[in-house]
């Protein structure tokens, strides 16, 4: 559900906000996948994460989101990367994120109640889907869901921000930082030094 193709412009900001909230200590799953492997293994992991600014009930519910948006299928997902974690410490930060995330909370739970009679936790797999589904595809829009849409589309950018920013995220775009070699890789044109041959570009 998550529409997971970011550009590299983005990807550079991303990095450079996810770099700001690494520092941050009381991360239970997620970690900066850019900073520095020696560092990593110092810092002690506490044994359950306590909410910066979510309720642990908003908190449970952000976990769900999240896991909807990029699930755990033949890879990790949302869940096992820490995403939920990341938000909760992104809109700690950031009096507008609280806000926008809350009132997109409360009004995700009354929409909920209005559609299937229960809040959106206790609402079964199936209605959870299919509840977010017309809030995150175009052609499947309905009218005076607009502030659904509105969080939705919030939520899922900072949903891909904290899973690609995380050592699960970018080991499954193959990210090539994670890899270590005895020595510099030597250059493949070996018959070129100069490279006075190599193919047209494709651009």
């Amino acid at each position: 559900m998550a529409g997971q193709n970011i550009e590299r412009r983005e990807i550079l900001r991303i990095l450079a906000i996810a770099a700001g909230v690494a520092a941050l200590p009381g991360f239970t799953k997620w970690n900066f996948a850019c900073g520095h492997p020696q560092q990593m293994l110092t810092v002690l992991k506490p044994a359950g994460y306590q909410p910066l600014f979510f309720t642990h009930q908003e908190h449970a519910s952000i976990e769900r989101l999240t896991d909807i948006i990029i699930p755990s299928d033949e890879t990790p997902g949302a869940r096992e990367a820490g995403v939920a974690e990341f938000v909760d410490v992104m809109a700690a930060r950031d009096f507008e994120l609280q806000r926008n995330f809350r009132a997109g909370l409360n009004w995700l739970d009354a929409h909920s109640k209005r559609l299937y009679g229960n809040g959106f936790l206790v609402i079964g797999a199936d209605q959870q889907t299919a509840l977010l589904q017309t809030l995150a595809y175009k052609e499947k829009f309905r009218p005076g869901e607009e502030p659904g849409r509105e969080f939705f589309s919030l939520l899922r950018e900072y949903t891909v921000m904290g899973f690609y920013t995380s050592e699960i995220g970018l080991k499954e775009l193959d990210f090539p930082g994670f890899k270590f070699y005895a020595e510099s890789p030597a250059c493949p044109h070996k018959q070129d030094p100069e490279h006075r041959h190599l193919p047209a570009s494709r651009r």
